[in-house]
């Protein structure tokens, strides 16, 4: 799970689109649970179009150990689906958190719209059924495109999964073994 250079034992949080504030509060809880930093760069806000994102990820990608574990919120975490479909990198694996689905039976917007194939690595998704932003059918929608993604619905915790630190950690060391 380590970043190159000084970032040392770092994992890796892809923010969602103009929550970069909130989701560092996110990675702060996951990190402590997970006893490692959690880095979160700015991610393009004044350009939210595939190519700019992909782009910006998949540098932040380049930067990593080999088998580093990658997490995505929301927005941030529908890019890098597509990202790590389309880009060979050597991520080990990545827990998406709250994604959305931007196929027509989701939100329908095809700039963002995952096609496959899909990634080689392991992939986990965790979404809240009081998710007040992304709706909890977008859960199944990206399950029936991932078959082989572990998913976990959970009760409560909402857009930024509250209270579900331990449980993310938990994935992240699994899917980094």
């Amino acid at each position: 799970m380590a970043i190159r250079s000084d970032d040392q034992d770092a994992v890796l949080l892809l923010h969602g689109a103009g929550g970069y504030d909130e989701d560092r509060q996110l990675a702060a809880k996951i990190g402590v649970a997970a006893g490692v930093p959690v880095r979160v760069p700015r991610l393009p806000e004044d350009d939210l179009s595939y190519t700019a994102w992909s782009e910006a990820i998949a540098g932040e990608l380049a930067r990593l150990e080999p088998g580093a574990v990658v997490l995505g919120h929301s927005f941030g975490a529908s890019i890098l689906l597509r990202v790590l479909a389309q880009t060979p990198s050597d991520v080990g694996g990545a827990v998406l958190l709250a994604m959305p689905h931007w196929g027509a039976e989701g939100w329908d917007v095809a700039d963002y719209a995952f096609e496959g194939p899909v990634p080689s690595v392991p992939l986990v998704m965790h979404h809240c059924r009081d998710d007040d932003i992304v709706p909890i059918e977008h859960l199944d929608l990206n399950a029936a495109q991932l078959p082989s993604a572990i998913v976990r619905e959970h009760s409560f915790g909402g857009h930024q999964l509250a209270g579900l630190g331990a449980a993310i950690a938990r994935d992240i060391a699994a899917v980094a073994q």
